[in-house]
C-alpha cells in the first residue's frame, strides 16, 4: 500500500455529503495540477485525502475563490439585478421590524420577479420572431427547389432535343 502524505487528512472526515466530496476531490485535482502539484494530486486523490500544506491549501483557496468569483460574474450576466438584502434574525429586535424586513425581502423579490418575467417575455419574443424568420426562409428555399428542378427539366429537354437535331 502506498504512504499517504505527510500532511493530509481523509476527505471522509471532514463531514461532507458524497456530492461535496466529489466536488472537492474533483476541485482538488484541478488546483493542484493548475499549481504543478499534479503528481501529490493525483495520490490524494486516488486515496481519498485533502492535503494539508500550506502551498495545497493555497491552491486549492486560490482556485475556490476564482471559481467563486466565475459564478458570481455569471449570475451578474443572468441577473444583473441588486442582490436580495439578506434578513438577519436578531432576538432584541421587536416584530414590527422584522415585518418590515420581511415585507422588504418580499417586495424586492417581487420586483426581481417581474423584471425576470419580462426578460422571459422579451426572449420569447424574439424566438418566435427567429421562427418566422426560419418558417420565411423555408419557403424561400421550397420556390429555390422549384426553380432548380424546372431548370434541371428545361436542360433535360433541350439536351434531349440536341441529340435529336444533332442524328
Amino acid at each position: 500500500m502506498a504512504s499517504s502524505p505527510a500532511h493530509s487528512v481523509p476527505d471522509t472526515s471532514l463531514g461532507l455529503s458524497h456530492a461535496e466530496l466529489a466536488i472537492l476531490r474533483q476541485h482538488q485535482h484541478i488546483a493542484l495540477s493548475q499549481a504543478g502539484s499534479s503528481r501529490a494530486a493525483s495520490q490524494a486523490s486516488s486515496q481519498g485525502l485533502l492535503l494539508l500544506d500550506a502551498p495545497s491549501l493555497a491552491a486549492l483557496t486560490h482556485h475556490f475563490d476564482r471559481l467563486h468569483s466565475g459564478i458570481q460574474q455569471r449570475m451578474l450576466y443572468v441577473c444583473p439585478l441588486n442582490p436580495p438584502t439578506p434578513l438577519y434574525y436578531n432576538p432584541n429586535t421587536d416584530n414590527t421590524q422584522l415585518n418590515q424586513q420581511t415585507q422588504q425581502a418580499t417586495l424586492a423579490q417581487y420586483d426581481r420577479s417581474g423584471a425576470a418575467i419580462a426578460l422571459a417575455d422579451a426572449e420569447i419574443a424574439r424566438f418566435r420572431a427567429l421562427l418566422g424568420q426560419i418558417d420565411e426562409l423555408d419557403a424561400e428555399l421550397e420556390k429555390v427547389r422549384r426553380v432548380r428542378e424546372m431548370v434541371k427539366g428545361m436542360r433535360a429537354r433541350v439536351e434531349a432535343l440536341e441529340r435529336r437535331v444533332g442524328r
